[in-house]
């Protein structure tokens, strides 16, 4: 397999999907630029490198050609990143002199791949009450142009890179099938590596004690993770609005609590595989609890698996914060993925804050932590500890699924 850092980019043109999908305000300025700046090493190491770039990426989930999707909106803000000024191509399919021209050190950035059925191999435009014949009629078609559209970007380029963590999990164009067209020139990009390593680092030979935090709303969207991660972990932390189903699968009360009713079996289960495997759960013990679901309700702290009725859970308390700490303070390896509370409200975010403060400081005293999924990056990031935690995933999908043991498309296509 090849390596970005001995690869020969001397005269060669190098097509490289990057993950440039960051958000537009109303104005169609940038608000968030860090998947751009981590993609930047990368697209530098190539033009250092005697290289010229052809750079492709999505941006939102477009039905077709938008105007305010149009990956033009982001042009500045590379130039500035990478230093030197881009070309634009307005059709993915018609490149072909922009990307032949290109001389080394030169950068061509090609348009939202997504404004194309092709790239994700779905068909559009079927009629709700098209018939099942007429549905795979249309499937095949745009399986049959999205060959030919995989071969006109490939033609472009002497060489592939995938950079792009955050699509990984999709078999997409750009991202597994055009990789076949450069069987002995493809690569990982430095953002890829990163993120493969670390996760690697966690399931593969941590430093022991390794506890995993887990957050979020539903044990239903998390269960293929629990479930796998119980056989690597020796503690796990479950928060969020998760906890409640838990508790009153185990009898407790949870008044208006979120719960998934459905879950209760699965949720014993695997308080029986932890106890089987030898492994620790911790659950948020006590919660800040509302009478209804607002910033600015009335709140009291009541334990998870006693909450009146009419309140609901909201956030963790002090105290089942300082429990979790206790275990991350012990802990050599850490990983975090999701909320531990009502994290988008800024009076039940505490909790949530307080783990990305407690990551922070374990970190500085060793310990190997690594952050996945929009919020909890989000409350590393807001907080100032981007840099404080040994490592952000970029991937919150992509993340998930490899942590759950699912080989990724996108890095399958790189190894085969």
């Amino acid at each position: 397999m090849q390596n970005i850092n001995n690869y020969d980019f001397s005269g060669k043109r190098a097509i490289v999907r990057v993950d440039f999908n960051v958000p537009l305000n109303e104005a169609l300025e940038i608000t968030d630029d860090t998947r751009i700046r981590a993609a930047i090493p990368t697209l530098k190491k190539v033009l250092s490198s005697g290289g010229s770039l052809i750079i492709m990426s999505h941006l939102g989930r477009p039905k077709g050609p938008s105007e305010k999707l149009s990956l033009k909106h982001i042009v500045k803000r590379v130039e500035e990143l990478l230093g030197t000024t881009l070309k634009f191509a307005d059709d993915c399919q018609n490149a072909d002199d922009l990307a032949a021209n290109l001389k080394p050190g030169e950068v061509l950035l090609l348009e939202n791949l997504r404004f194309y059925a092709e790239e994700e191999g779905k068909p559009r435009g079927v009629a709700e009450d098209a018939t099942e014949e007429e549905k795979k009629a249309a499937k095949a078609a745009v399986k049959e142009s999205q060959k030919l559209f995989v071969e006109k970007l490939a033609s472009y380029a002497d060489c592939y890179i995938n950079d792009a963590f955050g699509t990984a999990h999709r078999a997409h164009a750009s991202t597994a099938l055009i990789a076949k067209y450069f069987p002995n020139d493809k690569m990982f990009g430095y953002l890829m590596e990163g993120e493969i390593k670390a996760i690697d680092q966690v399931l593969g030979h941590p430093e022991r004690p390794l506890t995993a935090i887990l957050g979020g709303a539903k044990v239903s969207s998390k269960i293929g993770i629990i479930e796998h991660l119980l056989d690597f972990v020796d503690n796990m932390i479950i928060g969020g609005g998760m906890v409640y189903t838990f508790k009153k699968a185990q009898g407790g009360t949870i008044g208006d609590s979120l719960v998934e009713e459905d879950q209760f079996d699965l949720a014993l289960r695997i308080v029986e595989k932890a106890e089987q495997k030898g492994v620790k759960l911790y659950f948020t013990s006590e919660v800040y609890a509302t009478n209804a679901f607002d910033n600015d309700a009335e709140k009291i702290i009541c334990p998870s698996n006693a909450i009146p009725d009419g309140w609901q859970g909201m956030d963790a308390s002090p105290a089942a914060i300082e429990q979790f700490r206790e275990v991350l303070l012990n802990s050599k390896t850490i990983l975090w993925n999701g909320p531990v509370g009502v994290f988008e409200m800024p009076n039940f975010a505490n909790g949530t804050n307080s783990i990305a403060k407690i990551l922070a400081e374990v970190t500085q005293k060793g310990a190997f932590t690594l952050v996945g999924g929009g919020d909890s990056v989000a409350a590393v990031t807001k907080m100032g500890f981007a840099d404080k935690v040994s490592y952000v995933s970029t991937g919150g999908g992509a993340m998930l699924e490899y942590l759950e043991g699912i080989e990724l498309p996108g890095i399958k296509a790189i190894r085969e």
